[in-house]
């Protein structure tokens, strides 16, 4: 991973997390059983994308900035009525950059990432198709 993109990456976990702490804090509110977004979906992305050990980015995760494009596109798309099979394929928004590729076990994976940090509505439904289709 070069120098820009943790940078960049550090930068916004520090953001989404507060640069410390008080004991005077109060405890955080539990989340809500409602699919809602995260108050940060970027870093929720971002985080699951690092920690995941990608096979397609065994040599270094793509630029955070040409990568987070895509959940938001496929939020909308699935907003719109379409299938995961659709978005990777007729659609355009399978996740390729001009110096970088994904496979497509791990395209799955990134959609599942981006459905869950961006737009979790949709997340029982892109999970029922990717595991009928026998690929997660």
């Amino acid at each position: 991973m070069n120098r820009t993109t943790v940078a960049v990456l550090a930068a916004a976990l520090l953001l989404a997390t507060g640069c410390g702490s008080s004991t005077d804090d109060k405890p955080a509110a539990q989340p809500s059983a409602s699919a809602t977004p995260s108050a940060n979906p970027l870093v929720e992305f971002t985080n699951a994308v690092n920690h995941a050990g990608l096979e397609s980015y065994e040599t270094g995760i793509p630029a955070f900035q040409e990568l987070e494009v895509f959940p938001p596109q496929w939020c909308k798309a699935l907003d719109e009525g379409h299938s995961v099979e659709w978005m990777l394929g007729d659609g355009g928004l399978y996740p390729i950059g001009q110096e970088w590729g994904t496979k497509k076990p791990d395209a799955y994976q990134l959609v599942v990432f981006g459905v869950r940090a961006y737009c979790p509505k949709h997340l029982a439904s892109v999970t029922d198709e990717l595991k009928a289709s026998g690929v997660y």
